[in-house]
């Protein structure tokens, strides 16, 4: 990919024309903590470890499988909660500049949605892919102190999830995990206000309780297996 980044510029990108979404939407999607609520109202949020780095991060879950996605609207860009990770597909931060990668699908022939202006000012699409990149620049370290502080703190725990849908299809959710309730419950008082104190709490509480949008996308798969 490094190869295929270049600075963003104002002149020499003034015709460039991108898609509105680089592709079909992700099904697992990483998300950072200030995104948290605004996801869980639409989304179950899990922790995934990095096999190579053995470390924990965010996410929403979008679809069951690869190239499935069961959130109404998300394929269009027109979800209730679309990730900071999504509205800057293609777009990267570059030191105090924001970087293209020119192969990226977003990229490809044929897009419709413009970067300037025709005086070179960012258009209404641009602006938001920098307002996403500023958010996770600035969310990032946070979002790894909250998730470090759930595994110092033993809150983190495997979720094991096998569902069973109306054609016969039984499907395993594999390498998730999320926030124990019995574990948080325990936590001395000292913990749970420092947690309190930080925002982390209720975060951890919204983690753990949006594991009940599971059963909205089994349904919602269901349905399109019904053709309804």
């Amino acid at each position: 990919m490094q190869d295929t980044l270049v600075a963003l510029d104002s002149v020499a990108h003034r015709a460039l024309r991108i898609h509105k979404l680089g592709g079909t939407h992700p099904h697992f999607v990483p998300v950072i903590l200030a995104e948290v609520e605004r996801a869980a109202a639409c989304c179950p949020l899990f922790l995934s470890k990095d096999p190579e780095t053995g470390r924990f991060a965010l996410a929403a879950l979008f679809g069951f499988e690869d190239g499935e996605v069961l959130v109404e609207g998300a394929n269009e860009g027109n979800a209730a909660f679309i990730p900071f990770h999504v509205q800057r597909q293609g777009f990267f931060a570059s030191g105090e500049a924001i970087a293209i990668d020119m192969a990226h699908p977003r990229l490809a022939a044929g897009g419709t949605v413009p970067l300037f202006d025709p005086s070179g000012e960012p258009s209404d699409a641009l602006r938001t892919i920098q307002r996403a990149i500023g958010a996770m620049v600035q969310h990032v370290p946070p979002t790894d102190a909250f998730v470090e502080a759930l595994v110092q703190l033993r809150l983190i725990e495997t979720v094991d999830i096998t569902l069973t849908f109306d054609d016969g299809q039984r499907l395993s959710l594999d390498g998730l995990y999320t926030v124990s309730a019995d574990a948080l419950a325990a936590l001395d008082d000292d913990e749970i206000i420092r947690l309190f104190r930080k925002g982390w709490l209720q975060a951890a509480v919204v983690v753990q309780a949006s594991l009940q949008n599971l059963a909205v996308l089994a349904r919602r798969r269901n349905e399109r297996l019904a053709g309804n």
